[in-house]
């Protein structure tokens, strides 16, 4: 039996308040009213202080009688030494870790319970942590922790300790399951489910083990503590990623005995290979389900909150929610952040998100000391372990930029002579997935190319990142690369308007953590505006823009390039980043511009026309091409013939002009270079409609990029659309979702309707 731990706890230290568990120290004292909220204003400096201190939770619990009373912690953040009646238990230092400690023989009535955190950061600074390369000067390559806690470029530093996954007091008998892994792999006959249990036992006596999935059932006798049964399911539905078709999923029972424990998960039958064999170019990077190439239109996933125990399966369903909405295919979890609870991957189960997961490195210098070592091996075991039965996962990732920072960013030099974490990625790593994840690949990390003979980040080969744009050069910079497949790329732009005001305020470096952020973020607006006036609005439509660019891009190189995936979907506060979907779940105009992009069949001019069809049936008709004036007259207009296989692209000459627009079976491209555009001038009206309004546009010269922000009037209401290109006369609608009233007047006029020739394009 498993009854949870997880009232009367109260937190004690430098303050004093009530607990929650799950939750943290920072969560603790704001809901007491001790602090100020750390992730509004300027309010993170002066919550800083919090992680240099040390805290205690504690509680009382009743005793029970058992044969065996383990006190099981699911997540412990970070250093921590456990006492139950003055007795010290045991101690961790692993954020990523399950501790399971036997408690039954200081059980009592009543039962004192004490989780004491020393500061994380003392213990990092300690251990020398700022001695290993990081670009954040931060010491979190020595501890087990999200690296992100300690800030990162889009995230504030506030390094957090508290119980942030549940406690549980487990009491049993006989024998318990240890651990249940289960492998799927197709065979000539159909499928097989070879089921790896591991079991704990405080008695010698003969125990059985059963499994079943899909009506089909197996059982076996176990003399030690392991044992493995394969069921044979003849013809399941097979599991898809979204876009491929459905996602059946069955669920698989394992029983201890006839009543001894139990484990059930949700599984699918699918396969999934990597295939990165060589070519004409170098070599490929493709990921293949159920033998299907797959082109990945993905994103980057961060930690959705800095205080990580308050993402709930609600959050997880709405974020991953507003990816599908995106035509999202693949969300690749960052090894910066976590590994998130299995509330993430059900969802992606459920809807055939493919998962990318990296293990848990990123952009820094590693110690291979055995103190650490020891650490990653445990960690990488359970969760491998953990996360083996979600279909969604397709692979595994050693680490993020650490194999190109090592070549790229001075690390010998500062290292002088230490293993800097190569030994994980291209040792531990790829022989643990290969014991206990053998039908799933690895790749050593991204960027990688495959070899250590090759540049990490040679387009050529492998896994590449397109940091040149945003860094040194504006976003139509992406046309000039073609890797095999981009693991990350990205653009900056504000949150929304109402996000502003609400977390950042007056604060006076306004959440830039971005190195010269602010800096490029002009830059981006001098290589297309004459004027910077009106920054805010700009600087989201600049970064819609590079969206559009890089991704109509990367899908047209297909099958050179086989994955796209966007850095970044999400944020974790107010504040200027890469994410399309901002700290309080608000859309920006580069979501649009991403779902957009992302459409499973795609034209766009740049200024060939591009015909992208990652659909089954073949996509075939008649465009049209159309060249005109600023002023919208016709100049010149041909047919061309389109014939786009399945899961193919097509890059096809035509017009070339200041302004292009192409229209193909429902869908429109327009090319249209930074010109001086015409003052704007249209008319808009504004009905009442059932859970909000509708916006009716009516434009009177060429409009580029209208955009309608309802937040500014509600910050709950939302668009339908956003970046409308209009012709002299065409008409668009937009359907406001608000529970306000709303004046006409407010939606239809700036700054909630806006368009950029409010300002002059440099010619």
């Amino acid at each position: 039996m498993r009854s949870k731990v997880d009232t009367g706890w109260t937190l004690h230290g430098p303050m004093e308040a009530p607990a929650t568990v799950p939750g943290c120290v920072h969560t603790d004292l704001l809901a007491a009213g001790l602090i100020e909220d750390p992730l509004l204003a300027d309010n993170e400096k002066t919550s800083q202080w919090i992680g240099w201190a040390d805290w205690e939770y504690r509680t009382v619990f009743p005793g029970v009688t058992a044969e065996q009373a383990d006190l099981v912690f699911h997540g412990l953040d970070t250093v921590a030494t456990i006492t139950l009646n003055g007795i010290v238990i045991g101690t961790t230092e692993n954020m990523h870790r399950t501790y399971r400690f036997p408690v039954r023989e200081l059980l009592r009535d009543s039962n004192e319970l004490s989780v004491h955190f020393a500061s994380a950061e003392r213990f990092a600074a300690d251990r020398g942590g700022e001695d290993w390369p990081n670009p954040f000067h931060r010491p979190y390559p020595v501890i087990r922790k999200n690296a992100c806690n300690f800030g990162w470029d889009w995230g504030p530093d506030l390094v957090t300790a508290g119980i942030w996954r549940p406690v549980e007091l487990h009491t049993w008998h006989t024998a318990r399951l240890d651990s249940v892994r289960p492998v799927v792999r197709r065979t000539g006959k159909g499928w097989s489910v070879a089921v790896a249990v591991e079991i704990a036992r405080a008695a010698d006596d003969e125990v059985t083990v059963s499994a079943d999935v899909a009506g089909v059932s197996a059982r076996t006798r176990i003399d030690g503590t392991t044992a493995e049964l394969v069921l044979e399911v003849a013809d399941p539905e097979v599991w898809w990623p979204v876009g491929h078709g459905e996602q059946p999923l069955y669920e698989l029972t394992v029983r201890l005995g006839d009543n001894l424990d139990v484990w059930r998960r949700r599984i699918g039958f699918r396969t999934v290979e990597l295939d990165t064999s060589p070519d004409e170019i170098g070599s490929r990077f493709v990921l293949k389900v159920n033998d299907k190439p797959v082109f990945a239109r993905g994103v980057n996933w961060i930690p959705d909150d800095v205080f990580v125990s308050r993402v709930t399966p609600q959050d997880y369903r709405e974020r991953l929610g507003q990816a599908l909405e995106a035509n999202v295919n693949l969300v690749r979890v960052w090894g910066g952040g976590l590994y998130e609870s299995d509330d993430f991957y059900d969802v992606c189960d459920e809807v055939g998100l493919l998962v990318w997961q990296d293990f848990l490195f990123a952009c820094a210098a590693y110690p291979e000391d055995k103190w650490l070592a020891g650490e990653v091996e445990a960690e990488a075991r359970e969760q491998i372990v953990r996360l083996a039965p979600h279909p969604s996962l397709v692979l595994w990732n050693g680490n993020n930029e650490n194999l190109w920072g090592y070549e790229d960013w001075g690390w010998p030099a500062q290292l002088q002579g230490r293993a800097w974490g190569a030994g994980y990625y291209l040792d531990l790593l790829p022989r643990l997935v290969a014991e206990l994840d053998p039908a799933r690949p690895y790749w050593a990390g991204s960027p990688w190319s495959g070899s250590q003979d090759l540049h990490p980040n040679d387009d050529r080969h492998g896994v590449s990142h397109l940091w040149d744009v945003w860094n040194d050069k504006d976003y139509l910079a992406y046309r000039d690369r073609t890797p095999r497949f981009a693991a990350e790329f990205g653009y900056q732009g504000p949150p929304a308007w109402s996000t502003v005001v609400r977390g950042i305020g007056d604060a006076a470096e306004g959440h830039q953590k971005a190195a010269d952020g602010h800096a490029k973020l002009a830059r981006g607006l001098t290589e297309h505006f004459r004027s910077p006036d009106d920054a805010h609005f700009r600087t989201q439509v600049v970064q819609a823009r590079a969206v559009r660019v890089g991704v109509e891009h990367l899908r047209a190189a297909r099958p050179t390039c086989m994955g796209a995936i966007w850095w970044q979907l999400n944020d974790c506060w107010a504040g200027p980043s890469w994410s399309v979907v901002d700290g309080d779940g608000r859309l920006k105009p580069a979501w649009y511009a991403l779902r957009d992009a992302y459409r499973p069949r795609l034209i766009g001019l740049d200024p060939d026309l591009v015909v992208v069809n990652d659909t089954d049936a073949p996509w075939t008709g008649t465009a049209t091409v159309t060249r005109y004036d600023l002023a919208g007259t016709v100049l010149e207009s041909v047919l061309v013939d389109v014939d786009c296989q399945p899961r193919s692209a097509l890059r096809i000459p035509t017009l070339t002009s200041a302004f292009v627009r192409a229209t193909f079976d429902g869908e429109t491209a327009d090319w249209l270079p930074d010109l001086g555009l015409p003052v704007a001038r249209l008319t808009a009206s504004c009905v009442p409609a059932p859970g909000g309004y509708v916006v009716e546009v009516k434009a009177h010269t060429l409009l580029r990029e209208l955009c309608l922000f309802p937040d500014r009037l509600d910050p709950a209401a939302t668009v339908d659309t956003m970046l409308v290109t209009l012709l002299p006369e065409e008409q668009t609608r937009f359907t406001v979702r608000s529970g306000k009233a709303l004046a006409a007047a407010d939606l239809t006029t700036a700054p909630v309707l806006r368009c950029v020739n409010d300002g002059l394009s440099i010619p």
